[in-house]
């Protein structure tokens, strides 16, 4: 109402007519009077009618913003609107959006992803250290999953500025409230699920194979409040082994086993032989022991094995073309494991013992993993322990810090003396619903990423910082 007073005081200032009222008589005045009075309603009629519209225009988008009255009409009740609309353009238009967001939110997968980068300071890398450490980009990454007619999709394709990757790509059902079967590149099912470990780095496990692994096959899984069963059966590797039609054998997420190390090779090397995993099998059980609602302890076995067979030996290597095309041997681990939560805290344990048999003389395998190749012995065992803690917090847009160590150590290895261990304490920091960061030191001997390798002797403790951070949406 204020606006229209203002309005109309304007408009009484400028009017010829009260410009030559001063001269006349009263009667006339009074006609201006009245008709100024007249004018002022119809402005004031005017204004409250603009409000009137919109304050409706304003709740029409509240209504399509909180979904809270629009989820409750029905297409017919819409259209209705849409047909009645004082203001038919802009109020079809909302409709449309109220459609299109009601549609994508009904639509059955789901996709998000995330972005990362990364920065990285070390004392094994000259150049690195003298630039006082790198910022990189890590990693573009898109999730699908959702479920449609009772068929179950969950797939992550990942984007690194060198190479991309499928994680994993598999179709599932429910057969019952407990049982699942899934068909695709699934997780290869070993000890502490989903990982064995806390920080960015995962633990030594991941590098020789037995953590966070994605084959071709088929997985049946078995869950309750009380016990856990996996089965699997893999094909070959994500790739589709050692014939797979790719270009580039190191291009994939996790490492797999697929190439020989021959005699005066190096570490890192393009292998001799090229091998692939094939016809693996995998089996998990655990039982969960429940105190209270956040107190519990998971104990459990695993195993795993599988055949690998040869490509053909490459240039140089011609000895070795007696192996072209057969199988050269195979490869069995198991491993025990133990999960503990209470309240804040998470304790995981866990051993891990492999080894691989090949026709073929060797200084080990090569595994391929992140656009390179990296040696490890052909037989070990791997001792893991960490330790969390998450911290709920309201700083700012922080809504929890997560502390941790973990440690990890690899030894009797075949062929080598030397041990590998690595230690990384850090803090995971949650914020904004949708942002996510690691903050890690590591310090390590002979272990990859770490400026070492697994299969040497002599190696150097060294250390890196790394922060990795990251938007998940």
């Amino acid at each position: 109402m204020a606006k229209g007073w203002i309005l109309a005081a304007s408009v009484f200032a400028a009017s010829p007519i009260l410009a030559s009222a001063a001269p006349q008589d009263d009667q006339s005045v009074q006609t201006q009077i009245e008709m100024l009075k007249q004018k002022l309603a119809e402005l004031e009629q005017r204004l409250a009618e603009q409000e009137a519209q919109k304050e409706k225009m304003q709740e029409r988008h509240e209504q399509m913003v909180t979904r809270k009255e629009y989820k409750q009409t029905d297409s017919k009740q819409r259209q209705s609107i849409r047909e009645n609309s004082a203001d038919s353009g802009v109020q079809a238009r909302l409709a449309k959006l109220e459609d299109k967001t009601e549609e994508n939110e009904n639509w059955p997968i789901k996709v998000h992803g995330a972005v990362r980068f990364q920065y990285e300071y070390n004392n094994y890398n000259q150049g690195n250290e003298n630039r006082t450490g790198d910022l990189d980009f890590d990693i573009f990454r898109l999730n699908f999953d959702g479920e449609i007619g009772d068929v179950i999709l969950s797939a992550e394709y990942r984007w690194f500025h060198y190479m991309d990757s499928v994680k994993h790509a598999w179709f599932g059902y429910n057969f019952t409230e407990n049982w699942q079967g899934q068909v695709g590149v699934v997780k290869v099912p070993f000890g502490n699920l989903p990982y064995n470990s806390h920080s960015y780095f995962f633990n030594s496990t991941f590098y020789v194979g037995l953590e966070d692994e994605h084959d071709n096959g088929i997985r049946l899984l078995y869950r309750d409040d009380d016990w856990q069963f996996d089965i699997a059966y893999h094909k070959s590797d994500e790739q589709g082994g050692v014939d797979g039609s790719t270009s580039d054998r190191t291009a994939r997420y996790n490492y797999d086993s697929v190439g020989i190390r021959l005699p005066g090779q190096g570490a890192y090397d393009t292998p001799g032989l090229a091998i692939g995993e094939s016809n693996s099998y995998a089996v998990r059980g655990a039982r969960v022991f429940h105190f209270t609602d956040d107190h519990n302890l998971e104990v459990g076995l695993s195993a795993q094995g599988n055949n690998f067979y040869s490509g053909t030996a490459a240039e140089g290597f011609e000895a070795y073309s007696q192996y072209n095309d057969q199988n050269v041997g195979n490869r069995f681990a198991w491993g025990a494991h133990a999960n503990y939560n209470n309240g804040p805290w998470n304790v995981q344990l866990q051993y891990a013992d492999y080894e691989y048999d090949l026709e073929v003389e060797n200084r080990g395998v090569y595994m391929g993993a992140y656009a390179y190749y990296d040696a490890i012995p052909t037989e070990a065992k791997i001792y893991t322990g960490n330790v969390a803690y998450t911290l709920p917090t309201d700083i700012g847009p922080i809504t929890s810090l997560t502390f941790y160590n973990d440690h990890s150590i690899i030894t009797d290895k075949a062929g080598y003396q030397d041990d590998t261990w690595m230690n990384v304490l850090g803090v995971a920091v949650a914020a904004g619903g949708g942002f996510y960061t690691y903050v890690d030191y590591v310090r390590a001997k002979n272990q990859p990423f770490v400026g070492g390798n697994i299969a040497t002797d002599g190696g150097e403790v060294n250390d890196r910082f790394n922060i990795n951070f990251g938007y998940y949406f």
